[in-house]
């Protein structure tokens, strides 16, 4: 098909068929001072055209001389609304080889498929385009109204106002929550951001301690009731149900709970790929350049949400990261990224690839009795790098539980799947197509104590029990003597 344009000082254009359409971009055109000529049938018309200094022609653009008066155009607009005469005017430029590039109205989806086919460049159906530009109104409308149904909510708040991110909360809640109380500072409301249990992954405490955020760690419901206004950020996680014990005001989140949420203001989207994206679009619907902290935060959220931009983007994430690009630090974005280790995670590190057994492209590991269990994480994503290995997850037992982190670049391979399939009814399961992570109670594979002498039984039984379980999950033969490095 087409055709690339002939190279030019200056881009002359053709419209075929004046009608309403090609009529306002003809004058549009015509306004910014491009070269237009106008070809329609209709006598009359044209000759109302050049009454307003227009240039246009009488042509039936459905006969194969149209052509020849198109002379040296270089862009064609063929708007006529009789799409028959389009296919016939598509069809004669192309027939003579000629490399313009065409544009050109269709009147339905059996029109479009025929017109490209005919050789066009660009297809336009008006229904579509009308019905695409209604719906970007009616999401700037409905944002809007959002957005002040938020503010009221807000600005109601006698004393302080609570944001809770979801337990052990990773960057997208964080940063979340860093947004929503910039939006609460600037109505007069102060914030408080909480939190259960630990910040423990060392790219998140980096990403806390380098930005200054202040997180208030929650003991128990208790520490809530001081509170006049509680909204809570990306409280999901993937298979996860999202427990309540207070009610909330204000809760916003880009992954659907699996429980209902009753709260004044619910703004769920998961058309979107990160919660750090939906709080950026608040910001432009307030008016609020981010601070530099802020603005750093939410593209740190983004891109450790869609794994620096290579899952489930979508145009909406890409959109809220050029926004944000200019007012982040980079620098700060450098050091966060690349943490140091600590000699916790090393230690972890050098068991996981001591330990590492091989079945064709995936990996399992055994860290052993470990104190920190964000750890693993690391240590499956470094495995990750392996030359031939898709997929890793590294075992792990820490304070009467067992922990199993998992990592793939394999396509065909949903892992948090695969973990939520294996291990669900033994424990807590989280995820996505490529990370996700297991919990489960230790007591559940073996009634042995944890005694010093009865370690070494403990971890052999119950990492041969998990390999096992995931392995057949994924379809691969454990066999139980899978190669490695030692």
């Amino acid at each position: 098909m087409s055709s690339g344009m002939r190279g030019s000082a200056r881009t002359r254009y053709a419209i075929l068929g004046c009608g309403s359409v090609g009529h306002a971009v003809a004058e549009e055109l015509t306004e910014r001072g491009r070269d237009v000529l106008i070809l329609d049938r209709d006598e009359s018309r044209v000759e109302a055209l050049r009454d307003q200094d227009l240039n246009a022609r009488v042509q039936d653009i459905a006969d194969p001389t149209v052509v020849e008066t198109l002379g040296d155009r270089d862009i064609i607009l063929i708007l006529s609304s009789d799409v028959e005469a389009n296919k016939a005017a598509v069809s004669a430029i192309r027939d003579v080889g000629g490399d313009h590039y065409i544009v050109v109205r269709a009147s339905d989806p059996v029109s479009e498929d025929e017109l490209r086919e005919r050789g066009a460049d660009v297809v336009i159906n008006p229904s579509t385009v009308i019905a695409d530009s209604a719906f970007q109104s009616l999401e700037t409308g409905e944002l809007e109204y959002m957005a002040r149904q938020l503010a009221e909510i807000i600005e109601e708040t006698d004393g302080r106002m609570a944001i809770l991110t979801h337990d052990n909360p990773e960057p997208d809640s964080i940063a979340s929550a860093t947004a929503l109380q910039a939006i609460a500072n600037v109505l007069d409301v102060d914030a408080d951001i909480i939190y259960s249990g630990d910040v423990g992954h060392q790219e998140n405490r980096a990403f806390v301690n380098l930005l200054g955020i202040d997180l208030i760690a929650r003991a128990d419901t208790s520490d809530l009731e001081a509170y006049d206004t509680i909204a809570a950020v990306d409280l999901a996680k993937a298979g996860e149900a999202v427990d309540l014990t207070h009610d909330l005001d204000v809760y916003i989140d880009h992954a659907a709970a699996e429980t209902e949420i009753d709260a004044r203001f619910v703004d769920v989207r998961t058309n979107v790929s990160s919660t750090s994206t939906i709080l950026t679009k608040y910001l432009q619907e307030f008016d609020l350049s981010p601070s530099e902290a802020v603005a750093t935060a939410l593209l740190y959220g983004i891109r450790a949400e869609t794994l620096d931009f290579k899952r489930d983007t979508t145009p909406a994430d890409l959109t809220a990261a050029a926004y944000l690009h200019p007012f982040a630090n980079h620098d700060t974005l450098e050091q966060v990224e690349s943490p140091s280790m600590s000699p916790e995670t090393l230690d972890v590190l050098a068991e996981a690839i001591q330990n590492r057994q091989v079945q064709g492209s995936h990996l399992f590991s055994t860290a052993g009795f470990i104190r920190d269990r964000e750890a693993l994480t690391q240590a499956a994503q470094h495995l990750l790098n392996l030359e031939g290995i898709t997929t890793t997850a590294v075992f792990g037992i820490a304070d009467d539980r067992i922990f199993l982190a998992a990592r793939s670049k394999d396509i065909r391979l949903d892992i948090g799947n695969v973990l939520q399939e294996a291990f669900s009814e033994m424990g807590e399961t989280a995820g996505h197509s490529t990370q996700g992570s297991v919990e489960i109670p230790l007591g559940i594979f073996t009634g042995i104590e944890t005694s010093e002498e009865n370690r070494g039984t403990l971890l052999s039984l119950t990492e041969e029990a998990v390999r096992r379980k995931l392995f057949a999950a994924m379809g691969v033969e454990s066999g139980g003597d899978g190669t490695n490095g030692s």
